[in-house]
C-alpha cells in the first residue's frame, strides 16, 4: 500500500471517528434496542400460529425431498449446484434444511425463525446507523419503522423469503465490518467485510447493490469524501482522487456482485424465468419501471391494499409515465441541490433508487409487477430521509419538536396496527389469496386459491375459480392444466381433453402440460396419440426425466421394448432420485431375463420409496424366478402391507404356499 493511501485512509479514520465521537449514553441504547425487539414481537407473534401455504413453500420446504432430509453432504452438493426456483442461493436451502433439523416440518416454528433474523435484522440495522451518526434516537426510530411497516410483512411472514432475512442479516454485517474497517483500515477488516458480502449473495443474489451503497455512505454519514466542498461543481477537483481511490477499494466487491449477476441471470434463463422480449417489450419494461419507482413510495406513504401478488400491467397510460417521471426527476433535483447542507437527502435517495434496480422490472423474472417482499432493503433509503428530516425540523424549536413526536407515535402506531391486519392474510392459504383476490381480483389469485381448494377436496369450488381466472385471461396454460386435471377427476374426461388440447396449442413447448395430455389420452386407450405427445415433450424439452419415462410406458404398452429401455435408462441418467423410472427400468430388465440388473434397480427404487407396494411385488416376482423364495415372500407381506387390496401380491403368497403375517 502506499504512503499516500495509508495517509488518505487514517484520515477518513479521523472523520469516522470524529463523527460519532460522541454517542449517547449506553443504557440508551440498550432501551432502544429493547423497544425494538418488544414491538416485532408485538406485531409478528401471531406467525407462531400459521401453516405453510401454497406459495413456493411446498418447493422450499414441504415438498422439498432435499430439504427434508435436513443438512446432509447429498444436500450440501445440491444446494451449491440446482438452480430450482429459478434461483441460485445455496446459503438459503441451507438455513431450511438446519430448519428440518431442528423442527421438523412445524410450520410455527420456521415461522418464528424468520421472525427473529428479522429482528436480529432491525438491531443490526439500528447499530449500523447508530455507530455511523452517533444518534441513538433517530437510528431507533428507522430501525421502528424497518421492523413494523406494512410492506415488509411478507418478507417476515412467508416462510419461502427466508433469502429475505438471511441476505439483509450479511447486509448489515457487511455494513458493520465496513464502518470498522474505515475506522480502523486493514487487510483483515477489509477480507471481512468481503467474506460477509460473499455470504450474503449466497443467500439472495439481490444484495448486489451493495458496493454501490458503501459509496453512498462514504459520502453520508462517514464522510470519507466531500460534496461541494467550496463552489458548485458535485465532486470538486481535489476530491477527484479520492473518489477513485474509493470506487477502486469497492472493486473487489463490484467483481462478487458481477459474478453473482451473471449466474443468476443464467440461471434464471435455464428455469424459463426470465420474460422475453417478445411478452414484455423494453419499452414496456421502462414504463412499468418508472410506475414502479412512484408506486412503492405511495405504498409506503399509505399501505393500503396490500396483497402476495400484483399482476403485470400490459399497458401503461402516458400520464401515469409522464407524471412519474416527472415526480422522479423533481425529486432528484431536489436532493442533488440540498446535498450540499444535507447530504443524507441525496444518499437516502440513491439508496432507494439503486438498491431497487434488480427487481425494479428491467430484467423481467416472475409475473409480477412489483413485490411488497421487494421493498425490505430499499426502504431503509426513504426511511432515513424522513427521520433525520423530521428531526432537522424538530430542533427548531419545541413546538415543531412536540408535533412532530406526536406525529412520528401516530405513524408507527398505524404502522404497527395495519402490519398486524396484513400478517394475518398469510395465516393460511385460503386467507391469502382471498386477500389477493379482494385486492387485485386477478386471473392469478383465482388461479392459486383454485389450486388451494382442490388440494383441500373442494374440486367443484375449485373449478369455478379456475373458469373464473379464464374467464379474465383465457389464455392461461397452468389453468388449463389444473382445470383439466380437476375435470378429469371428476370424470369429466372429454373436457379434460379439451383443455389440454388448448395448452398444447397456446403452447406448444410445454414439455410437462403434453406429458399431462400423453397421460390422459392414454386412460382413454389412445396409446398412439399418447406417444406422440410423449416424443414432443421430449423433443421440446430433451432433460425432462418425466417425459422419457412415460414414453417408455407408452413403448412397452405397443410393445417396443428394447426401445422403452432406452427411455426408462434415459430417465434415470437424467433424475437417479426418479424411484418410478429405476421401477420401470427393473421391469425392462426382468422382461429381458437380466434377473440380476433388474433386481438393482429395484433395490434403487425400494431406497428411494421403501413402502411403495408395486415396488415390492416386483421385486418379489424376479425374486421367486430367481430362486429367492423367502426373500420374495418378504417383499410379498411387505407390499400387502403397505396396501391390502393388491391382490396380485396375495395370489402370488398362496402361490408360494404362505399366508400374510406368517413366518
Amino acid at each position: 500500500m502506499s504512503k499516500r493511501r495509508r495517509s488518505a485512509q487514517r484520515a477518513d479514520a479521523k472523520r469516522v471517528a470524529a463523527q460519532i465521537a460522541a454517542p449517547a449514553s449506553p443504557r440508551s441504547a440498550w432501551w432502544a434496542a429493547l423497544i425494538l425487539v418488544v414491538i416485532n414481537v408485538a406485531v409478528f407473534a401471531s406467525v407462531r400460529h400459521f401453516g405453510f401455504v401454497r406459495y413456493d413453500d411446498l418447493d422450499y420446504v414441504t415438498e422439498n425431498a432435499h430439504v427434508k432430509a435436513g443438512v446432509t453432504w447429498e444436500g450440501l452438493k445440491w444446494a451449491l449446484t440446482t438452480g430450482h426456483i429459478a434461483n441460485w442461493h445455496p446459503l438459503t436451502w441451507l438455513s431450511h434444511m438446519l430448519d428440518v433439523d431442528m423442527f421438523g416440518v412445524n410450520a410455527g416454528l420456521h415461522h418464528l425463525m424468520n421472525l427473529g433474523m428479522h429482528a436480529v435484522n432491525t438491531l443490526l440495522l439500528f447499530t449500523v446507523l447508530r455507530r455511523m451518526t452517533g444518534g441513538v434516537v433517530r437510528s431507533a426510530f428507522v430501525a421502528a419503522l424497518f421492523a413494523i411497516h406494512p410492506l415488509h410483512v411478507e418478507s417476515v411472514a412467508w416462510i419461502s423469503e427466508r433469502k429475505d432475512m438471511l441476505s439483509t442479516f450479511f447486509w448489515m454485517l457487511t455494513l458493520l465490518a465496513y464502518v470498522g474497517y474505515v475506522r480502523n483500515p486493514g487487510g483483515r477488516r477489509y477480507a471481512g467485510v468481503l467474506l460477509f458480502f460473499a455470504l450474503g449473495l449466497l443467500a439472495k443474489p439481490m444484495v448486489v447493490t451493495l458496493p454501490f451503497v458503501l459509496l453512498l455512505l462514504d459520502v453520508w454519514p462517514l464522510q470519507r469524501i466531500t460534496l461541494w466542498r467550496d463552489g458548485h461543481r458535485l465532486i470538486e477537483a481535489g476530491e477527484r482522487a479520492t473518489l477513485t481511490r474509493l470506487v477502486l477499494e469497492k472493486l473487489p466487491l463490484f467483481a462478487l456482485a458481477v459474478a453473482s449477476s451473471v449466474v443468476t441471470v443464467i440461471v434464471q434463463r435455464r428455469w424459463g424465468a426470465v420474460g422475453s422480449v417478445t411478452v414484455y417489450p423494453i419499452g414496456l419494461r421502462l414504463e412499468n419501471a418508472l410506475v414502479n419507482y412512484v408506486a412503492y413510495i405511495g405504498k409506503m406513504v399509505w399501505p393500503a391494499k396490500l396483497s402476495a401478488f400484483y399482476p403485470y400491467r400490459q399497458s401503461v397510460s402516458a400520464l401515469a409515465v409522464a407524471g412519474s417521471v416527472l415526480l422522479l426527476v423533481a425529486i432528484t433535483i431536489g436532493v442533488v441541490r440540498a446535498a450540499r447542507r444535507h447530504p443524507y437527502l441525496l444518499v437516502g435517495w440513491l439508496w432507494y433508487l439503486g438498491t431497487l434496480i434488480p427487481v425494479i422490472g428491467i430484467v423481467q423474472a416472475g409475473l409480477q409487477s412489483i413485490a411488497d417482499r421487494y421493498t425490505y432493503i430499499p426502504l431503509i433509503g426513504l426511511f432515513v430521509i424522513v427521520v433525520w428530516g423530521a428531526a432537522e425540523i424538530a430542533e427548531r424549536g419545541v413546538r415543531p419538536r412536540v408535533a412532530l413526536l406526536s406525529a412520528a407515535a401516530v405513524g408507527l402506531a398505524a404502522c404497527a396496527l395495519k402490519a398486524r391486519s396484513q400478517v394475518e392474510t398469510w395465516r393460511d392459504s385460503l386467507a391469502l389469496w382471498q386477500n389477493a383476490i379482494d385486492v387485485t381480483g386477478s386471473a392469478y389469485a383465482h388461479y392459486s386459491l383454485g389450486a388451494v381448494l382442490v388440494h383441500d377436496g373442494q374440486v367443484d369450488e375449485g373449478i369455478t375459480r379456475f373458469r373464473e381466472a379464464l374467464r379474465i385471461d383465457p389464455n392461461y396454460p397452468d389453468v388449463h392444466i389444473d382445470l383439466g386435471n380437476a375435470l378429469n377427476s371428476r370424470g369429466a374426461v372429454d373436457e379434460a381433453l379439451a383443455e389440454f388440447a388448448t395448452v398444447v396449442r397456446l403452447r406448444p413447448d410445454y414439455a410437462e402440460a403434453r406429458v399431462v395430455y400423453g397421460n390422459l389420452l392414454k386412460t382413454r386407450g389412445r396409446n398412439d396419440d399418447a406417444i406422440a405427445q410423449y416424443r414432443a415433450a421430449v423433443r421440446f424439452n430433451p432433460t425432462l426425466a418425466s417425459a422419457h419415462n412415460e414414453l417408455g410406458n407408452g413403448l412397452t404398452t405397443a410393445g417396443q421394448f428394447a426401445d422403452a429401455m432406452t427411455e426408462y435408462a434415459e430417465a434415470v441418467r437424467l433424475a437417479p432420485t426418479f424411484a418410478e423410472a429405476h421401477n420401470n427400468l427393473g421391469a425392462a430388465y426382468a422382461r429381458q431375463g437380466k434377473s440380476a440388473e433388474a433386481m438393482d434397480e429395484f433395490f434403487e427404487a425400494l431406497r428411494l420409496k421403501p413402502d411403495d407396494a408395486t415396488f415390492h411385488y416386483n421385486a418379489a416376482l424376479t425374486l421367486e424366478r430367481m430362486g429367492r423364495s423367502s426373500e420374495a415372500i418378504g417383499h410379498l407381506q411387505a407390499a400387502l402391507k403397505t396396501n391390502p387390496q393388491l391382490e396380485p401380491a396375495r395370489r402370488a403368497l398362496d402361490r408360494l404356499g404362505r399366508t400374510p403375517g406368517t413366518e
